[in-house]
């Protein structure tokens, strides 16, 4: 191999040691529901993953921790002052209706004064199959009697802390028969990496029951409390796993989505912490002064949380954004364009950013966009092992995320803490895109 591991095995040994982790990682339960049969479980396939998990170092990986919980607060900082979120999405909110319709939704619940308790938790994919995927890459190195290596694979159970959390807002919403109202899509590939939480929250005797908005549309509703029920069952937490994307609203799940928010239930995030993760309030956290104003008095936080930043630039109308655009246009090969979607699959490179920044740079439609310094990490060695695709060994690059949980109860932080963590790795030729999109595939650190 390239980087990494090359004096591991000969060319001739991948496909047999392909094989093997490809069993292993069906017998752990590194499973997705097929795309012929999105809603089934009777046939289902391994998800995709490396063959080897790919090294970081050491460092990297415990700033990465260290910074987590900053960054818990910083989102809770957003998520509770209305008039940064609406000063910082003002110019957004004219050309992305997606974003503007769910700041009505926060405006209105604002108006209405409704106090509740709060979690937020990265609302991210993976941190089920991501508590699976170590026990996999442990095999793969004891077939090859490397047990000094298999020893370093560290323990990870995102899912666990996750649902913790999640259990904490139950606990303190106060009623014991309430449940917890998992938003999901009819068509979910994803399922067992959903089901990972639930069986979790279950174990602590904890129900879980499963919704899309359409039916909450159909058969939720508030009583004079404003506690929210579900075919006669009381909700304590919703925990969305749709609703990011344009494409997942109807007029009726519009509605359905702000019945949620009036609730009394917690919400797994509430819709000021869905905003507080727009690329224009990232793009606006990165600007001198904002941090210190939103962190008043904790400067090492404030310290912690810049070193990770990379360069976010506004193409709000006027000379700032001009020369954002400029600066592009001049080097296309050093930024990326990014709307404001989660999912994966959205962003610019390249020409497409070109052509794209040719088309808005005299429009006000800009706005809906900001700029960011393309990150160039050093490529390595792996095999990226799918369903159907030949065992090779390809250019690699990953990015690192950390679980992270937070409750908090009025102004008190009942909860602050990382949870684990999500190394996705692709192959260089792919700009963007995650594991649900096709690109990236699961991944473990391997620290050095």
């Amino acid at each position: 191999m390239a980087t990494g591991w090359g004096s591991i095995l000969r060319d001739e040994q991948l496909e047999e040691m392909a094989r093997q982790a490809v069993d292993r990682a069906l017998a752990e339960g590194v499973l997705l529901r097929t795309s012929q049969e999105p809603s089934s479980s009777d046939v289902v396939s391994y998800a995709p993953f490396t063959l080897f998990p790919s090294l970081v170092p050491s460092a990297l990986l415990e700033q990465a921790y260290a910074v987590q919980m900053d960054f818990n607060m910083l989102v809770d900082a957003v998520s509770q002052n209305a008039a940064f979120l609406e000063q910082t999405l003002s110019s957004t909110i004219k050309r992305d209706n997606f974003t503007a319709r769910l700041f009505d939704i926060h405006k209105q619940v604002l108006k209405e004064g409704i106090a509740q308790i709060e979690i937020n938790t990265i609302s991210a994919s993976f941190g089920g199959l991501a508590s699976r995927t170590p026990a996999v890459h442990r095999h793969v190195f004891n077939v090859l009697s490397k047990t000094k290596e298999a020893a370093k694979i560290l323990s990870n159970n995102p899912s666990e802390g996750l649902a913790l959390g999640i259990a904490k807002a139950w606990e303190l919403y106060g009623s014991a028969n309430a449940l917890v109202l998992l938003i999901a899509q009819e068509k979910e590939r994803n399922i067992f990496d959903q089901r990972a939480i639930e069986n979790e929250l279950l174990a602590r005797n904890i129900h879980v029951i499963r919704r899309r908005f359409e039916d909450v549309s159909e058969k939720g509703s508030l009583d004079q409390d404003r506690r929210l029920f579900m075919d006669g069952q009381e909700v304590a937490v919703v925990y969305f796993r749709d609703g990011y994307m344009p494409s997942q609203y109807s007029p009726q799940n519009w509605e359905a989505r702000l019945l949620l928010e009036r609730s009394r239930a917690v919400k797994c995030p509430d819709i000021a912490t869905q905003l507080a993760g727009t690329k224009k309030v990232q793009q606006e956290l990165s600007r001198m002064g904002i941090l210190e104003m939103l962190l008043p008095g904790q400067p090492e936080t404030v310290a912690r949380l810049r070193a990770t930043f990379a360069g976010l630039y506004s193409l709000d109308m006027g000379e700032e954004g001009d020369q954002a655009i400029a600066e592009a246009l001049a080097a296309p090969s050093q930024f990326v364009l990014k709307p404001q979607r989660e999912g994966g699959g959205n962003n610019l490179y390249g020409e497409e950013m070109v052509q794209a920044l040719e088309r808005l740079k005299d429009s006000e439609e800009r706005a809906s966009y900001i700029l960011m310094e393309k990150i160039e990490p050093e490529p390595f060695g792996n095999c990226l092992l799918r369903p159907g695709s030949p065992v090779r060994v390809v250019q690699c690059i990953s990015e690192l995320g950390i679980f992270g949980v937070y409750v908090r109860q009025g102004k008190t932080l009942v909860m602050n803490k990382h949870v684990g963590h999500l190394l996705r790795t692709k192959a260089i030729e792919h700009a963007d895109g995650g594991v649900a999109a096709g690109v990236a595939v699961l991944d473990n650190p391997y620290p050095v």
